[in-house]
């Protein structure tokens, strides 16, 4: 089940994918604005009576939001990118889980990126609304851990999107001189490949995940595909989350009690 806001847009990557579907597999998609909760409920009810059942949910939807300095953008461009973002992200994981509890099965996969491990001047509300989720991300995952629910963040690494198009639409001086540098660099030399990030989603769709949970993976960086060997450890470890960073850390003396 696809869902998107665009529905020509939709149609077309729906038709795309239908014709790739393979015997007994069902392709379909419904228009509908994941920031609104009646709307995805309407999904995720369409979604278990046509696909006879749901296991995975894949939050992708996001938006940079406006460009420029707190004090100077539009507040309510603001709010709306932590509506898309986050909200976007909380809602369809609070309309999929009554069902997966009672599946006692089901794997949340929250798309999430730089914007939640690394300051993002004059991109403001997708640093923040990223790093909120990705420790939504982790709560639930908590949550979810008696009943078979394993939630991860992704880390998709520099891909080359719509969001790269509206960055470079933006131009240096809404979005800083080195971030734009940086964002022309990528597009010449082409990104990383999109189906990287499609790897590690489909890893952590599958069974062979299963107890990995509560982590932000790097897509690029990090040997997922290792992991189930290591599910214990990960499980009592903060190792790939968002934690704070003291002094001792670095090896600072004077910080610390």
């Amino acid at each position: 089940m696809l869902c998107a806001r665009d529905a020509d847009q939709l149609e077309s990557a729906g038709r795309s994918l239908k014709a790739q579907a393979g015997d007994g597999q069902v392709v379909t998609w419904r228009a509908a604005d994941v920031s609104d909760p009646s709307q995805v409920e309407s999904v995720v009810e369409q979604s278990i009576q046509l696909l006879r059942g749901l296991h995975i949910l894949v939050n992708n939807a996001g938006v940079y939001g406006p460009f420029g300095a707190i004090e100077d953008i539009d507040w309510s461009e603001w709010t709306r990118a932590i509506e898309i973002n986050l909200y976007g992200s909380v809602i369809p994981m609070r309309a999929v889980l009554p069902h997966f509890r009672s599946e006692r099965h089901g794997k949340i996969i929250q798309l999430s990126g730089g914007g939640a491990t690394n300051p993002m001047p004059r991109i403001s509300a997708y640093a923040a609304s990223k790093a909120a989720i990705v420790r939504f991300a982790e709560t639930i995952a908590e949550e979810g851990r008696e009943i078979g629910v394993d939630v991860n963040s992704i880390a998709p690494g520099s891909l080359n999107t719509r969001l790269l198009d509206d960055v470079l639409a933006a131009g240096p001086a809404k979005v800083g001189r080195e971030f734009f540098a940086r964002m022309v660099r990528q597009k010449e030399e082409g990104g990383v490949p999109l189906a990287r990030g499609a790897e590690l989603a489909v890893f952590l769709a599958s069974t062979a995940s299963n107890g990995i949970t509560g982590k932000l993976i790097s897509a690029l960086w990090d040997d997922w595909s290792g992991w189930p060997d290591h599910v214990d450890e990960l499980r009592g470890s903060d190792v790939y989350t968002l934690r704070r960073i003291v002094g001792k850390d670095r090896g600072f003396d004077w910080g610390d009690k």
